[in-house]
């Protein structure tokens, strides 16, 4: 599990360092992020612990997206979302239903609904890292349900962990980014 986190470290350090004008609450927003889903990616191993801490982690993404303004998200933007959304609640909530896993059907229900969210809201920055990111970590995350609640994925393991090790270090490169964009607006 040490060895696991090593990449979060670093990536937390990466955006730690990261100098920047005018978008302190952003940074510091998206640093706090990183922290909470790297303390996620330790605690997964108890799911529900892990779940929480990605939930927190994704809600403080949000609150990075919502403090920025650069972009309105697309419509066929939110129409992908919301389908997709629809889709897998459908596939994996239904699936724990069928279980008997009311308790586990809530609480992946809730993580979908803020995790398409924060995907919806990634577009604000006008960041191309903050949207890759946010997209890598829903592709992440949906491995990660579908593998476990519904079929084996095959290669799962390496699919999860690179997607998710690349959103990561995209959502940190996207505060430099971000800071580029407000610098251009502001002169």
């Amino acid at each position: 599990m040490v060895f696991k986190l090593i990449p979060m470290v670093l990536v937390i350090l990466l955006a730690f360092l990261f100098k920047v004008e005018h978008i302190i609450p952003y940074k510091t927003l998206m640093i706090i992020a990183l922290i909470f889903c790297a303390i996620g990616d330790y605690t997964l191993q108890w799911f529900i612990i892990g779940l929480i801490s990605f939930l927190i982690g994704h809600i403080f993404y949000i609150r990075a997206f919502l403090s920025t303004k650069e972009q309105a998200t697309p419509l066929w933007v939110k129409v992908i979302l919301i389908v997709y959304g629809v889709i897998m609640l459908i596939w994996i909530g239904g699936t724990l239903i069928q279980k008997n896993e009311l308790i586990l059907a809530c609480a992946v229900t809730i993580y979908m609904f803020v995790i398409l969210t924060m995907g919806w809201t990634s577009f604000r920055a006008g960041s191309k890292y903050a949207v890759a990111g946010a997209i890598l970590f829903i592709i992440s995350d949906s491995i990660l349900a579908i593998n476990k609640f519904v079929i084996n994925v095959e290669f799962s393991h390496q699919l999860i962990m690179l997607t998710y090790y690349s959103a990561q270090l995209l959502m940190a490169l996207s505060i430099p980014n971000y800071s580029a964009i407000r610098s251009n607006v502001i002169q």
